[in-house]
């Protein structure tokens, strides 16, 4: 079966920066549903599109076409009274970037002293060049449901509830979700 609108896709890879540092060994394979659903990078489903299970492919992806240019204003310096304790390096916070009326962004600790904690908005990888090594190993049609939800479903073929942000946290617990499948953008 050839990748297409509405199909399941199966993808090994290897995530590296353009001067191919590993970023990620994609130790499980990505799952994402094909066609437009924001269930991956668009040049990665475009790269992809036609294609058959075996076929390989490196594909860099500039920073406008992945997670964007680095924005210095998405990086705000607070005080550390303002945000919960026990706080650390790496925590997340929704919170409105400053002159933004658009969506609430997260924002990630990046350093914390005693009395300040710098709290940055952009993506980790926003400004990078990103290279991936894929390799299509498995493709099959989508489910009516998955086609309905805009996401695939577990292993199992189960959904997670109505109204929620599927695949787009941690699932633990659910045996056969270990899969990515949420928008990388």
């Amino acid at each position: 079966m050839k990748i297409a609108q509405n199909t399941v896709v199966s993808v090994n890879y290897k995530l590296s920066d353009a001067q191919n540092n590993l970023i990620e060994d994609g130790a499980q394979p990505m799952v994402y549903l094909h066609g437009g659903y924001e269930n991956t990078l668009p040049k990665i489903e475009e790269e992809l599109d036609g294609k058959d299970v075996g076929y390989t492919s490196t594909l860099q992806i500039e920073p406008e076409d992945a997670f964007g240019d680095y924005d210095p204003n998405l990086v705000k310096v607070e005080e550390r009274n303002r945000l919960p304790e026990p706080l650390e390096v790496g925590m997340q916070f929704e919170g409105m970037a400053e002159g933004s009326d658009e969506e609430p962004t997260i924002f990630t600790v990046t350093e914390s002293a005693d009395d300040k904690v710098v709290l940055d908005g952009n993506h980790p990888l926003a400004g990078m060049a990103l290279r991936f090594d894929l390799s299509v190993i498995d493709v099959r049609a989508a489910t009516p449901e998955e086609i309905t939800h805009g996401h695939v479903h577990g292993a199992h073929g189960h959904d997670h509830g109505e109204g929620g942000d599927h695949f787009q946290g941690d699932d633990e617990g659910d045996e056969g979700d270990h899969f990515r499948s949420h928008p990388l953008n």
